[in-house]
């Protein structure tokens, strides 16, 4: 009896059959558990102002340790300053000025002054990081790229600057031009850069004092057409952690850490301290367990929170969450989190969950691990950031992903109805005769003494989550 033939082209045409046949945006049987939520209160703590009559689009806020004082910048190119107790914001510092030679790029929705981060030894006289302050900002292409996509339209350039201040208590920059650190050429206008932090509980002495963490978006359009998030070559979709006070690197402007888990490889780059990112908005870490998490934005199925250890792969562009990634149109549901290579998320949910209708982004992440507010003890904060809805969860038994195993977060302001930051603004405005927003861009923020900060991209408002009233 002969056999048939199946020809190579028709197992490819019947496996992309099978793959369109298994491919959903929405793989979770259920919506997010919205029962039960954590109800905690807000005050309005203080307003940025705006920039050319349009509100300030705020990405971060960050403490000063020494003296307290608050840094926040607009994407536009501002940085601001706060007193702790809030007050009048001053302008620090604007990129976009001419005499420092960068023209801010912020034409698109998420183009700009992406984050910031003081050195923790910004005001210690007589150490190296006295005054040193870096920025990751979007600005028109200048200057020799030390890393290069291989493709794409080079829309625009993501640099890393070090801006060196005399005087860091002065109400406003005085140091010179800022050096340049690195230089990405972006191939898309959207997803590059990320978030950069020093991880805020190192000491000096321990191995992470001093070392920047710099998130590296995969480059843009949809699916990472280039394939560079899983490229080792590559440091596009990666969380990169360089010294930026060593000379080591490439271009001699940075270091690049002994103990980073790619030095030595011929294949990969010894920048890199994981892979398989897609869009590393918002990193942060656990003061008690020294456990790293990054909120990652999703294609067009799956939002997540993951875990970060040196050398993880957290399976962008192979994997969407816990799913096989198949395209743009969404994600294989059958055999989630099979591959041991790869780090899942520890929360997830799908983009056609019903709370959070149209387009979604993670954001995140603050460890909470005070008692000033009870409710939220011992809980890691994420967000939604278009819907500006606030999550939790156990900081203490992480979930192995999914979307049920965390809890809603509602804000109570003066004395109202618990509701979403969204809800807030929208009411304000209506109250202002205003045309209520669809979007408002939530970020969140943390400072000593067990605060917690909510910014948006929408009124210009920072809200603090501040201890029930009794």
């Amino acid at each position: 009896m002969r056999r048939p033939v199946i020809m190579p082209a028709a197992v490819a045409l019947l496996a992309t059959a099978c793959s369109a046949d298994a491919q959903t945006t929405s793989p979770f049987p259920e919506p997010v558990n919205t029962s039960d939520p954590v109800i905690v209160d807000v005050i309005e703590f203080a307003r940025v102002p705006d920039f050319e009559g349009d509100p300030a689009r705020m990405m971060l806020l960050v403490e000063e340790p020494a003296s307290g004082r608050l840094f926040v910048n607009d994407m536009r190119g501002p940085l601001y300053t706060l007193p702790r107790d809030g007050g009048s914001a001053t302008l620090y510092l604007d990129i976009d000025d001419p005499r420092w030679g960068f023209d801010v790029e912020a034409s698109g929705r998420e183009q700009g002054f992406q984050s910031f981060a003081l050195h923790p030894q910004f005001a210690e006289a007589g150490t190296p990081g006295y005054g040193r302050l870096y920025t990751y900002v979007d600005v028109r292409p200048g200057g020799a790229p030390d890393f290069l996509p291989g493709g794409g339209e080079a829309t625009h350039h993501t640099v890393l600057l070090e801006w060196r201040a005399q005087n860091p208590n002065a109400a406003t920059y005085d140091g010179g031009a800022p050096r340049v650190l690195m230089r990405f050429e972006q191939p898309f206008r959207n997803h590059n850069g990320g978030h950069i932090a020093f991880r805020p509980h190192a000491r000096p002495g321990d191995p992470d004092f001093g070392l920047l963490y710099v998130g590296a978006a995969d480059g843009g359009s949809g699916g990472d057409p280039l394939n560079l998030a899983q490229n080792r070559r590559s440091a596009f979709g990666k969380i990169l952690r360089i010294d930026p006070l060593g000379t080591s690197s490439t271009n001699g402007q940075y270091g690049i850490p002994a103990d980073n888990p790619f030095v030595g490889d011929d294949g990969a780059l010894g920048e890199i301290y994981a892979l398989g990112v897609r869009n590393p908005q918002r990193f942060g870490w656990d003061r008690d367990t020294g456990a790293m998490y990054v909120a990652d934005i999703g294609q067009n199925a799956v939002e997540e929170v993951s875990p970060v250890t040196p050398g993880a792969n957290l399976g962008w562009n192979v994997w969407e969450g816990s799913f096989r990634f198949v395209g743009r149109g969404g994600v294989d549901p059958m055999n989630p989190r099979s591959d041991p290579a790869m780090t899942y998320p520890v929360v997830e949910w799908g983009r056609g969950d019903p709370l959070m209708p149209g387009r979604q982004a993670a954001t995140g992440v603050v460890v909470y691990r005070d008692d000033r507010i009870a409710a939220l003890r011992d809980r890691v904060l994420f967000g939604e950031f278009v819907s500006c809805e606030i999550f939790a969860f156990d900081a203490n038994s992480p979930p192995a992903g999914g979307n049920q195993d965390f809890r809603r977060v509602l804000l109570r302001s003066n004395g109202g109805e618990p509701a979403n930051l969204l809800s807030l603004i929208r009411a304000a405005a209506q109250r202002q005769g205003r045309v209520p927003t669809e979007r408002a861009d939530l970020r969140l923020a943390e400072a000593t003494g067990g605060r917690v900060f909510i910014l948006n991209k929408h009124d210009g408002v920072i809200r603090e989550i501040v201890p029930a009233a009794h």
